[in-house]
């Protein structure tokens, strides 16, 4: 199992670390165009091996694509990361020409891979991903949902006073402070809705706090943060090198789920061996539905400024 990571920067390299401590990969591929960096960043994760006790090589490459020949999945977390302020729409200029680049690069050495996008503005670069290549649309991922989620059981657990272990919970709709639909209605403490434990106030703070996840560490870290983002894009490489049909929200290419069409947005996904192998179509309630709808708004307005 060999898997390709762009981008040796923060996102990435915490990427290439859990995945090769999890140890599942043969060969992880670090690319990055400064020059020396992912060599450097591959050797210092190769010297952790003997003490994390893993097998999976990790190899570094400036820019030399043919490195990342047949991979059976790669990630793209390069592009600009948010500085304090921003939003991630306003990356879009930027990131968008680095992934149409990176996504043309890579599916010419690994035509058969699957393909999962960090980037932000994460559903618009997804979206240009689908509409640049021809990659099948169940091989073509998001990753938004899964970090969003994280963050929602993380609050969820802080307000309830619980172990992380005991809580469930799900984020769908676009990866943006105003477009993330926290679903506390089917939040769960050990099967138990947390609206059993929690008031309806205390509820609408887990929401918001989560909405604002990413801005609240950019503000306190003066980046985009990274150990969160990894986590996240490695359990969604393991569930599909793995072949776990493990359930993620993710943002899929919608052709009339959820009543949307043309567009990516995170949805509930089964993720196995060949990408998104079901798009899960949960019952939302009319507040739920509203805010979904009005979240793929905002992501159709943001696609709108894309060059196709």
């Amino acid at each position: 199992m060999k898997v390709t990571v762009v981008g040796a920067g923060a996102v990435g390299a915490s990427c290439a670390e859990y995945i090769a401590i999890k140890d599942f990969a043969s060969e992880v591929v670090l690319l990055d165009i400064k020059e020396g960096y992912a060599e450097g960043k591959a050797m210092d994760l190769m010297q952790t091996a003997s003490l994390n006790g893993f097998d999976t090589k990790i190899v570094g490459t400036t820019g030399d694509y043919s490195k990342t020949a047949n991979s059976d999945i790669c990630v793209i977390t390069s592009g600009i990361p948010r500085k304090p302020g921003m939003t991630r729409e306003e990356l879009i200029g930027i990131n968008a020409g680095i992934v149409k680049s990176v996504s043309s690069s890579l599916i010419e050495h690994s035509p058969n891979t699957v393909l999962i996008v960090v980037s932000n503005p994460m559903d618009t670069m997804t979206y240009l991903v689908h509409k640049t290549t021809n990659l099948p649309k169940n091989k073509i991922i998001g990753m938004g949902g899964a970090l969003d989620s994280a963050r929602f059981k993380y609050r969820l657990a802080e307000a309830l006073g619980a172990p992380i272990s005991d809580v469930d919970g799900m984020v769908i709709g676009g990866h943006s402070d105003k477009g993330m639909v926290p679903l506390t209605n089917h939040a769960t403490r050990n099967s138990v809705k947390v609206s059993e434990f929690l008031s309806a106030e205390r509820l609408d703070q887990v929401k918001e706090d989560t909405k604002v996840g990413g801005a609240t560490l950019t503000k306190l870290l003066g980046t985009s943060a990274w150990y969160a983002p990894g986590a996240a894009v490695s359990a969604l490489v393991q569930a599909i090198a793995c072949d776990q049909k493990k359930m993620f929200p993710c943002s899929a290419f919608l052709e009339g789920e959820y009543g949307l069409n043309d567009l990516s947005i995170g949805v509930p996904c089964i993720l196995g061996r060949n990408g998104i192998e079901k798009i899960v179509e949960i019952q939302l309630n009319s507040a739920e539905a509203d805010h979904l709808k009005e979240s793929a708004e905002g992501v159709k307005k943001t696609n709108g400024l894309l060059e196709l």
